[in-house]
């Protein structure tokens, strides 16, 4: 009898669940997509070069890292 009990329980709370909808988002224009993509990209590539500075300790290497996080945050300021 519990398991009865059980399996109509259930199913009201995923009939209840099916009910509730949830808000709908916009889609985005395929311009918007491709800069979410761009940025999403950017945002990796600055956490890689962040990285890599951090381990770096050859002086030459550590300013090409830092021009290329500055090149990076600049692309990212155009984006937003």
């Amino acid at each position: 009898m519990a398991r009865g009990w059980e399996s109509k329980s259930v199913e009201a709370q995923m009939e209840a669940a099916a009910e509730i909808t949830l808000p709908r988002k916009t889609p985005l224009s395929p311009e918007a997509v491709a800069t979410l993509h761009r940025k999403d990209g950017l945002l990796l590539s600055r956490k890689h070069v962040l990285q890599q500075l951090q381990a770096s300790h050859n002086p030459r290497h550590r300013q090409m890292l830092e021009q290329a996080l500055a090149d990076i945050d600049h692309q990212l300021e155009k984006l937003v």
